[in-house]
């Protein structure tokens, strides 16, 4: 899927993609495209990033598995999201039925190979930090990790359950020039975002959050700019989310707003949405699709949840795609408090 400046009207991209899987079908064996997407007004690109020669798919090392894995890795990213310079990379480890099976008892390191340069000798090696995007449920690494150039890469991730014997397995996966997301370092769009002032201060009229809380709806995101006040902007819909991420996002943040009095928390329903009998339902198109605002077409996002922290100068510090872990926010909270 290529983003454009053009409003959208099809859901983003479910947050669990797989990229390039070698040797193993997942998401219908799709693979990613080879080109990255075009770069748009308030595109997040990399100076001079260079791309790296083309590398054949049956590169020796890097092919399909003869057999099955019994655990197979599966790196979460929406296509053209993995750009050239700092990434935030998100896996986890799946069964043979395609379960998730990470836990905190599972460790997960990963080698990352620029195969057109040399696919022997990784340019990192990482020791994946766990989350629970769920708790108890749905276990997520997070690695974080700088691509010199675009093009195709390989991870080797080596994984152990409790002490157990360690497996190792390997894909490959597409690095792209630039990205349309908002990244770190960009200037935050001035997007206007509903607030409790625009429906008459009734929370229900602009959130499908089942416990809703009113902080996040007092201030739109060109308030806070215009302001200058450092804040975090949580895209989220708990009763319409692609990835069932988006209500523990929002009940995990929430905590925050009396921990950092200084900092606005702000949160947008990523897609159009009408009242319905006193209840808020999606405003579908003619087909039945989802339809984004112009608020997730601003930011370009790929996924739900998403969440950017924004200093007071207008600059985004940090971004969270999916999940985070509370050393991860709590970080980036002090660094604009």
């Amino acid at each position: 899927m290529i983003p454009s400046t053009k409003p959208r009207s099809a859901t983003l991209a479910a947050a669990l993609v797989c990229i390039a899987l070698a040797g193993v079908a997942c998401n219908g064996g799709a693979s990613p495209s080879a080109s990255g997407p075009a770069s748009s007004p308030g595109a997040s690109t990399t100076a001079a990033c260079q791309t790296a020669p083309s590398v054949p798919d049956n590169l020796a090392g890097w092919g399909a598995p003869a057999t099955a894995p019994a655990v197979t890795p599966l790196i979460i990213a929406s296509p053209g999201e993995l750009v050239c310079g700092p990434n935030r990379v998100l896996f986890t480890m799946l069964d043979a039925s395609g379960a998730p099976i990470g836990a905190p008892d599972r460790t997960a390191k990963v080698a990352f190979y620029d195969l057109a340069r040399d696919p022997n000798t990784p340019i990192a090696t990482i020791d994946g930090t766990f989350v629970w995007a769920i708790e108890s449920e749905r276990g997520i690494y997070v690695a974080n990790t700088t691509f010199p150039e675009a093009g195709r890469y390989g991870a080797e991730f080596t994984t152990a359950a409790g002490g157990g014997s360690p497996a190792t397995i390997r894909l490959t996966f597409d690095v792209q020039p630039s990205s349309p997301v908002i990244k770190v370092g960009d200037h935050a769009p001035a997007s206007k975002t509903p607030t409790l002032a625009d429906i008459g201060g009734d929370v229900t009229h602009i959130s499908t959050d089942a416990t809703p809380d009113p902080a996040f709806y007092q201030t739109s995101v060109d308030q806070a700019l215009a302001a200058h006040k450092p804040f975090v902007l949580i895209f989220a819909t708990p009763k319409f989310c692609t990835s069932a991420q988006c209500g523990p996002t929002l009940d995990r943040i929430k905590p925050y707003v009396a921990k950092y009095p200084t900092v606005t928390f702000i949160n947008v329903e990523p897609y159009k949405l009408k009242l319905v009998g006193g209840d808020l339902q999606a405003d579908t198109d003619a087909s039945g699709q989802l339809q984004t605002v112009a608020a997730t077409d601003e930011w370009h996002l790929f996924s739900e949840p998403n969440v950017f922290v924004v200093n007071k100068d207008g600059i985004v510090t940090a971004n969270f795609e999916l999940i985070f872990s509370d050393a991860e926010l709590t970080a980036a909270l002090d660094a604009i408090k």
